[in-house]
């Protein structure tokens, strides 16, 4: 049993407090608890269910369920990873275009999850899919940055530095390699195709969201 659970960038430091990186994991908190207080029908009305969707009902939910969570587990796992990336993604982009660039990530994984699987009657919840567009976008920005990260096999726990582009890359490779069981499931699980749609849409768009005058500042003095 193991697992490596990335921390932070060890090779730089945002300019300015992340803000809205730290709001959206906020706000996310504050619906997880929505969640624990109001029940399973607070799920289901708020969560993307792609028959509802392809059926052209509820398409608020598409952005709503980016702030739903399966359990502690998933809502944890998620605000670390979001803590870990976003920080300077933020800042390379400024604030205003990295809201819109979280939450177009999100919008797009969540569609790409509805299109492989339109009659599924499975709710679809998680941040994950504009997460990986921040995975994306940190992987053709700043693809050798180290990574700090907690490294833990069996008993053994260490804090190591891996390369961003060694560390996304794999993951990237690991939603891939599960893509093709999933694709077609009607049961719940991992929502690997909003995984990869989300890395491939951040990698792809980074550059249009990025502030050319921020980036070059950020990368003169890293």
């Amino acid at each position: 049993m193991g697992g490596l659970i990335p921390l932070s960038d060890a090779s730089r430091r945002p300019l300015r407090f992340p803000v809205v990186t730290a709001g959206i994991i906020l706000a996310n908190v504050a619906v997880f608890i929505l969640e624990l207080i109001r029940g399973d029908a607070f799920v289901f009305k708020w969560a993307a269910i792609p028959a509802n969707i392809t059926s052209g009902h509820h398409w608020i939910t598409l952005f709503t369920a980016m702030f739903l969570h399966g359990g502690w587990l998933h809502i944890l796992g998620n605000m670390v990873f979001l803590w870990a990336f976003g920080p300077e993604i933020e800042d390379s982009m400024g604030r205003l275009r990295y809201l819109v660039f979280y939450v177009a990530g999100g919008l797009v994984a969540m569609l790409a999850q509805v299109a492989v699987s339109p009659h599924s009657t499975v709710p679809s919840v998680g941040a994950s899919g504009a997460i990986a567009a921040v995975m994306g976008a940190f992987l053709v920005t700043y693809p050798r940055d180290r990574i700090r990260s907690l490294l833990i096999i069996v008993i053994f726990v260490s804090v190591t530095r891996i390369p961003a582009a060694l560390l996304i890359g794999l993951w990237f490779i690991i939603q891939l390699f599960h893509v093709g069981s999933v694709a077609t499931a009607q049961t719940g699980g991992v929502a690997y195709v909003a995984h990869v749609a989300g890395v491939i849409f951040g990698a792809v768009t980074a550059h249009l969201f990025q502030d050319p005058r921020r980036l070059s500042l950020i990368r003169l003095r890293g």
